[in-house]
Formats: C-alpha cells, sequence, structure tokens
C-alpha cells in the first residue's frame, strides 16, 4: 500500500494507536456511576439470565447467547419503570399522544437503553470483569429495520423525546417479520435479501395476546333503519406487541406497540369440507401476510392492495385500542355511558405523514356507525383530534388510492369519503361560487385517468393542524403544493422544524466527543441540546481546539480499521472524510458527487505531482428494488471506484468506498468520523433531512445546496460557517420557466464534457461500454433534479473546502462554531413544539418514582 502522508491535523499527534482497555473503561461521567453493588447486580442479573432464561453455561453459550444474557439483564431494569409509568398515567390521567407511523426505524436497543437508565459504566465494568468485551456484544444486536429512511427515523427519535419530556406518549405502528431488505453489492450491483430480523428472538418486546382484536376487510354496506352496517366481511386478527422506549434519566418507560396479523381460527375453515382441511390451514397466511414485509419505497407510492391493507390494519386496531383506554380511564365511572364530548380533550393522534390516513374515516365510521353520534358532532371530534404532518413534496410521493380498490376492499370507508368531500365541496362552492376550477383541485377525489383519493387532502380536510417539517418546505407547502387550503384556513398550517436525538445521536455514537462537551461545559447540555452554545466562548481555546481534533481523528482511525477489515481497502486515515450516506434517489443527487469524484480523479491524472489535498469519498444507502435509475448510480459509483482505487497514479490521494448495507447501525459508526456532510440536493425538494443534523452535531462541516433544513443550519450557524452553493428555490423555479438545456452546460464547462464523455465511452464499463446509457440520457433529456446546472458551482465550492482542510485550525475552529450552533436541531426542541402547538399538553420534569418507592409515592406525584 502507499506510504500515509503525514497527518494534516496538527492536533492528532495520536494516530493509529488502538485504545487500551482501561482507555475504554474510562470513566465517563454522563454514562452513570459505577458503584460496586450496581457491577455486582449486573453480573448477578447476567448469570441468572444465561441460566434460566438461555439455559446455557460458560462452556457452552455463544457470544450471541451473552448479547441475549446482557439485554434481558438491562431490561429488567426498564420493566418496573415501565409498569411504574402506566400506574402513573392511570392515576394522573394527562391527555395522551398517539403517534400513527407505518415506520419505526429504531435501530438497536441495547445501548440506548444503557445510556438512557445510566446503566452504562455499571455494564462496561461488569461484562469487563466477566472476561467480555461489550462492544462485541453489542454487535450482535439485529438492527430493527422497520423503516426505510428518514420518515421512520424521525419517529424513533420522536419516541425518545417524548419518552424524555415526560408527556404520555405511545408509537403504534407495524410489527413487519421482514424490516429494510440487507443490501448485498455484488460485482458492483445491489442485490437485495430478506431482513429476517427476528430469527434469532427480540429481547424487548413483550406479546401481549389479551389485548388481541378484530380488524375487518370487503364485505358490503346494508341500510338499515339504525344506520349503515358493514357485513359479510372478513377478519383478521391484530396482535399487539409492545416495546419500551426509555426517557433519558427521568424513570419514564413509555410503549411502542406493533401489531401483527394473525388468521382467526375459523379463517377459512368453515369454507371447507374435512377433505380440503390441509389446503384451508394453509390459507391462513394469507390474512398474516398483511404484516409480513416492510414496502422498501422511500418517497414513492405503489398502490397495491396489499400496502393498503397494511394502512387500514394498523389504524383499525390503534383506533380500537385508543377508545378502549379513553373509555377505561379512571374518571369514567365503570357501567357509565361514554360521552365523546371529552375526546379531544384527552386524546390527540398525529399522522406520520399520509400512510395512515385512513384513521380519519375509520374514527367517523365508529362514531357515526357504532356509538351511534350524529355527524356533524363525530366530524367536529374528528377534526379535533387528528393533526397530520406532510414529509414530500415530490408528486411521485404524494398517496392516491383508485377508488375501486377501496370499494373492493373498505366499501364502507369509501362511502364516508364520499361523504366527507361532498360537505367538503358544498363549503367551497358557497364560499367560492362558479370557481370550478378551484373546487376541483380541491376535492378529495380527483378524475383525472382513473377515479383517485388524494389522500393528503383527506389529512388536511380531517385534521386541525398540518406542517412541514423545516422552514422552507412549510413554506413551499403554504403556497405551493396546497395553496387553495391554506389560503381558506391559514392558521391551520405550521412548521415544525425536524429534530434528532442527542442521545443516540451524540452520547451513543460519539462517546469522546459527549465526554469533551460534558467536560467542557457540564452536562446538561444532553436535556437542553440549546446548551451547546456555551461552546462559542471556546472557539479559540487552543486546548479545546486540540482536544475536538483528537476525538475526530480518533473516531476516523477507528471506522478507518473497521473499513479495511470489512472492504479490504487502505484507507488513509489523515485525508478527508467526505461522506455522503442516505437512500439513493435522483434528487438527493448522488450523481452530482459521482462527476466531482470523476473531476478529481481526472485532475489528478493530468498532473500526478500537483498539490491535491487527500479525501477518502463514501457513498452508501439503499435504492428501492424496483427503482432502475437508482440501481445503475450504484453500479457507477462502484465502477468509478473500482477505477479510483486502482490506479498507482492516484496512490492514497483518492480512495471511493460504497458502503454497503447502510442503516442505523451503521450510521452511529461512520457519522462520527465523518469531516465533510454532503448534503446536496437540488433545492426545493429535500423536505427537511436529519442526517444533515447528525454530521453538525458530530463535528463534520456541511457542503449543501439552500434546502430542507441546511436553510436553518445556516441561520443558526453563520452562512460562512457551511460551504453553500449552487441554485436557490428561485433560481430553480427561473430555470423552469426558462427550460433547462443541460446541453449548454455540457457545451460550456470542458471538465463536465470530459466526464459525461468518460461515462458514456465505456472508460469506467470497458466490458461494457454502453451500460450508463440510460444515465447519460436521463442527464440530456429528462434530468428533473439539475444535475448539470449546479456542476460548476458545486465544483468550485469543493475546491474551498480542500483550501480550508489544509489549515486544520482554522477547519476545527469552525466544526466548534456548528456544534455550539447544533442545538436547535434536538428532537427535544421539536417535540416541545408539537406538544404546545399542535396536541395541548405540556412537556413536564417530573420523575416518576422509581420502582423502589411504594406505590403510594406514584399517587402524590399524579396529584
Amino acid at each position: 500500500p502507499p506510504v500515509q502522508t503525514a497527518p494534516p491535523h496538527w492536533a492528532a499527534t495520536v494516530m493509529a494507536t488502538p485504545l487500551t482497555d482501561q482507555e475504554k473503561r474510562k470513566q465517563i461521567s454522563i454514562r452513570g456511576i459505577v458503584g460496586v453493588e450496581n457491577v455486582s447486580e449486573v453480573k448477578k442479573g447476567f448469570n441468572r439470565h444465561l441460566h434460566f432464561t438461555l439455559v446455557k453455561d460458560r462452556n457452552v453459550a455463544t457470544q450471541r447467547d451473552y448479547f441475549f444474557a446482557l439485554a434481558h439483564t438491562v431490561r429488567d431494569h426498564l420493566v418496573g419503570r415501565w409498569i411504574r409509568t402506566q400506574q402513573f398515567y392511570y392515576e394522573a390521567d394527562p391527555k395522551r399522544v398517539y403517534y400513527l407511523s407505518l415506520e419505526f426505524y429504531m435501530g438497536r436497543t441495547l445501548e440506548n437503553t444503557m445510556i438512557n437508565l445510566g446503566l452504562q459504566n455499571a455494564c462496561d465494568e461488569a461484562i469487563y470483569q466477566l472476561g467480555l468485551d461489550i462492544e462485541d456484544l453489542e454487535e450482535m444486536e439485529e438492527d430493527a429495520g422497520l423503516g426505510n429512511g428518514g420518515l421512520g427515523r424521525l419517529a424513533a427519535c420522536f419516541l425518545d423525546s417524548m419518552a424524555t419530556l415526560g408527556l404520555a406518549a405511545y408509537g403504534y405502528g407495524i410489527r413487519y417479520e421482514y424490516g429494510i431488505f440487507n443490501q448485498k453489492i455484488r460485482e458492483g450491483w445491489q442485490v437485495e435479501e430478506a431482513d429476517d430480523w427476528l430469527r434469532h428472538g427480540n429481547p424487548w418486546e413483550k406479546a401481549r395476546p389479551e389485548y388481541m382484536l378484530p380488524v375487518h376487510f370487503y364485505g358490503r354496506v346494508e341500510q338499515t333503519r339504525e344506520g349503515s352496517k358493514w357485513v359479510d366481511t372478513q377478519v383478521v386478527l391484530a396482535m399487539p406487541y409492545d416495546t419500551p422506549i426509555p426517557g433519558y434519566m427521568n424513570n419514564t418507560v413509555n410503549t411502542m406497540r406493533l401489531w401483527s396479523a394473525r388468521a382467526p381460527n375459523d379463517f377459512n375453515l368453515r369454507d371447507f369440507n374435512i377433505g380440503d382441511y390441509i389446503q384451508a390451514v394453509l390459507n391462513r397466511n394469507l390474512a398474516e401476510n398483511i404484516t409480513r414485509v416492510l414496502y422498501p419505497n422511500d418517497n414513492f407510492f405503489e398502490g397495491k392492495e396489499l400496502r393498503l391493507k397494511q394502512e387500514y390494519f394498523v389504524v383499525a386496531a390503534t383506533l380500537q385500542d385508543i377508545i378502549r383506554r379513553f373509555k377505561a380511564c379512571k374518571k369514567v365511572s365503570p357501567g357509565a355511558s361514554t360521552s365523546f364530548d371529552t375526546f379531544p380533550d384527552k386524546v390527540a393522534i398525529q399522522l406520520n405523514d399520509t400512510h395512515p390516513a385512513m384513521a380519519i374515516p375509520e374514527l367517523m365510521r365508529i362514531l357515526v356507525d357504532i356509538e351511534k353520534l350524529p355527524w356533524d358532532k363525530a366530524w367536529d371530534i374528528t377534526k379535533k383530534t387528528f393533526a397530520y404532518t406532510n414529509h414530500t413534496v415530490l408528486p411521485e410521493a404524494l398517496e392516491r388510492w383508485p377508488v375501486h380498490l377501496m370499494e373492493n376492499l373498505l366499501p364502507r370507508h369509501l362511502q364516508i369519503i364520499y361523504e366527507i368531500n361532498q360537505k367538503h365541496l358544498d363549503k367551497m362552492a358557497a364560499l367560492f361560487p362558479g370557481d370550478m376550477d378551484r373546487i376541483r383541485r380541491m376535492s378529495l377525489i380527483e378524475e383525472d385517468g382513473g377515479k383517485k383519493i388524494n389522500m393528503a387532502h383527506l389529512c388536511i380536510v380531517g385534521s386541525h393542524a398540518v406542517n412541514g417539517v423545516a422552514q422552507i418546505h412549510s413554506n413551499i407547502i403554504k403556497k405551493d403544493v396546497f395553496r387553495d387550503f391554506s389560503e381558506l384556513e391559514p392558521d391551520k398550517f405550521q412548521n415544525k422544524t425536524n429534530g434528532i436525538t442527542p442521545r443516540r445521536w451524540l452520547l451513543l455514537c460519539n462517546a469522546g466527543l459527549a465526554e469533551l462537551i460534558a467536560e467542557t461545559i457540564g452536562e446538561d447540555y444532553v436535556k437542553d441540546l440549546s446548551q451547546l452554545k456555551k461552546l462559542i466562548n471556546f472557539v479559540d481555546n487552543d486546548n479545546f481546539i486540540r482536544d475536538v481534533a483528537k476525538v475526530k481523528q480518533d473516531n476516523k482511525v477507528k471506522f478507518a480499521q473497521y473499513l479495511e477489515k470489512e472492504y479490504k481497502v487502505k484507507i488513509n486515515a489523515s485525508s478527508m472524510f467526505d461522506v455522503h450516506v442516505k437512500r439513493i434517489h435522483e434528487y438527493k443527487r448522488q450523481l452530482l458527487n459521482c462527476l466531482h469524484i470523476i473531476t478529481m480523479y481526472n485532475r489528478i491524472k493530468k498532473d500526478p505531482t500537483a498539490p491535491f489535498v487527500p479525501r477518502t469519498v463514501i457513498i452508501g444507502g439503499k435504492a428501492a428494488p424496483g427503482y432502475h435509475m437508482a440501481k445503475t448510480i450504484i453500479k457507477l459509483i462502484t465502477s468509478v471506484g473500482e477505477v479510483v482505487n486502482s490506479d498507482p497514479a492516484v496512490g492514497n490521494k483518492l480512495k471511493v468506498i460504497f458502503l454497503e448495507n447502510y442503516r442505523v447501525s451503521l450510521a452511529e459508526k461512520v457519522i462520527p468520523a465523518t469531516d465533510l456532510s454532503e448534503q446536496i440536493s437540488t433545492a426545493g425538494t429535500e423536505a427537511s433531512g436529519t442526517g444533515n443534523m447528525k454530521f453538525m452535531l458530530n463535528g463534520a462541516l456541511t457542503i449543501g445546496t439552500m434546502d430542507g433544513a441546511n436553510v436553518e443550519m445556516a441561520e443558526e450557524a453563520g452562512e460562512e460557517n457551511l460551504f453553500i452553493f449552487g441554485m436557490r428555490v428561485e433560481d430553480v423555479a427561473e430555470l423552469d420557466k426558462k427550460g433547462y438545456d443541460a446541453r449548454e452546460y455540457y457545451n460550456e464547462l470542458p471538465e463536465l464534457k470530459h466526464v459525461i464523455d468518460q461515462i458514456k465511452s465505456g472508460f469506467f464499463s470497458p466490458k461494457q461500454p454502453d451500460l450508463f446509457n440510460d444515465v447519460i440520457n436521463m442527464l440530456f433529456n429528462h434530468d428533473r433534479f439539475k444535475v448539470f446546472a449546479d456542476y460548476e458551482a458545486y465544483v468550485k465550492c469543493q475546491e474551498r473546502v480542500s483550501k480550508l482542510y489544509k489549515n486544520p485550525k482554522e477547519w476545527t475552529k469552525m466544526v466548534i462554531k456548528n456544534i455550539a450552533a447544533s442545538g436547535k436541531f434536538s428532537s427535544d426542541r421539536t417535540i416541545k413544539e408539537y406538544a404546545q402547538e399542535i396536541w395541548g399538553v405540556a412537556p413536564t420534569d417530573l420523575k416518576i418514582p422509581p420502582p423502589n418507592e411504594p406505590r403510594e409515592a406514584i399517587e402524590e406525584t399524579a396529584k
């Protein structure tokens, strides 16, 4: 391998020295106290579970057994607090918040639980004394990959914040048997493998068969004297599995309840004579398929019947559960008929995008058909209960369900949607007489190309609040996508800029930085991230600058060792780690990054002796299995990587790595090691992004467009402390008006022309010269995201990046300014805003009495 150049970081005198056991076990204050009794308690629990739960001894136990023994030991510490929290909610009877999401991208649970309970050091020490390595055990845990990307991971961060802020909140979703597929790269192409994440069991969940509920499909509607009846339906049972969600150091443990589909015992049996018994039992699978697998599409709507079944299944089970809990509340005397007048005072339901939109007609069906409320009263309750978060402005992502599909699967709900629409359109006709165009635009039913139900319109009409997820995105929604609705009810539309939980995205993944910050400004920032502002006082402190740079270098060395082990590529740990990890999608413009890699490669080849700031470019992410262009982009990146990485003229100046199977647990490794974070979507396409926030908090600098939350990051840190380039939203609109012609840029920019000609001629695919024709064709003829228009600005901006990187002290000062400005992007802040401005609940610092205090303490606290 080529000789490594000297580290550019003047501070990073400690290069590849691995941490000693003593350093690994350094007493980190924010990881909880290590008392002798804590350690011996953990060891006792560990040995007990190994023996009684796993039925093993140390002679035959595997690493996985040790992981399960530790997980069960940690879970023991959760259970008392979990039960306590539910007792407390029963006594205090607060308004409850229900977060409905088809995705919860939780990742691993063990380390996060240890951190939130303050057990990390005790567990570290206990496992060390038992002669095991805790990091090895943590690596045994499967990621709970029940989400595609941003939307599902946001839901997970929100659950953490809701528990930390003491809100009585529940996450409701689906317990997919198979999560987001495992991505393998074979010969440069993505290949999908099923993610059988439950095969070894899940130590964190508790099945609750006693709360199993029926969900109905198909059938027909009968009009009776008592009103509409939905009859002759097919029943599927929803079995709940509960997972504890601990808050940070406050004894609150909330619940995430995920539903799994089960066939009822008589399913299909009554339709068969005894001779077909085997077939009848086999047919039970049809019902249970509903929760078998997560749809692996990010920002793309696929109108499949199974998907609509999933969406209705989760809301039907959840609403029954919510109403059961509402009716069982302490304040309702047994036997008294429940008045639904107080329902919106006790229940807030947040729809995470349109996927759970069927909750709106379902609640109407329950209130009107079953509880016999008059329509207008039911509608008033429904609107006050629901709020809707929009996550995207891409037209292909907006859900539009064909009417014929709904009519077959959920005939009563279609009637209810028609009635909601009729009353809504009558109102519009009265407000805008004769304006048929506006009435057509605002209808819930679209007539173009077959009748479809616009689910976003259903959510807007059926909710009291609608929010985007970054300021720029919320403005686009108001001025553009839902303009008619926001003109009508401007107060309904809000912004709630996304956030990330600092527990997972700093304490867990970057212990060195978390500890350095705690030593510098105290520990309170973990629950109040805005305190990071205090770091600005240390921006000129040489010792602090050196310590921040050292933490980053240690993280890079550790990640370089991981990459060398996994990818057999020698990594220059002193090179700039330039990282672009997210779902592979044309709008996220991994292609623009790829063009820059080839440009750098060409510059090195042209003049191998010219000074060049070494880079390791790391790109990772999954493409939806049916998304041909995204998969071809992965192939292009891997092909470019093969050429660059094996060219002796390049040596260790430039390396290209495609990170296989990007997921939460891999993000936790790569983000703390990153120098440069790529956030380069076309302005106006990324709703918010949350990866951008994770990188900022972990001391990476951002190169990005003025899109999504980048805009607010630039506001917080000062635009001069980010590398902002390219078109703004208004420039994109201007270019659309004028007409975007890719050829103009191709003809005017020699470096761009050279790069495109290389791809076109098969330079990176000599065995198949026309392999990337589809990419070239798209770039020239139908590139919605205008890659060429931002190429020149991007390359120039990257030169500024390299220039600054050559001055490590100035680079690190800019890093400190970014970390100091990242406080706004805590999901705690986001959830406080939801709580106060949408849900009507108050966050609390209250600490629930721990399990070792008597039950009376709960009643006292509840008062």
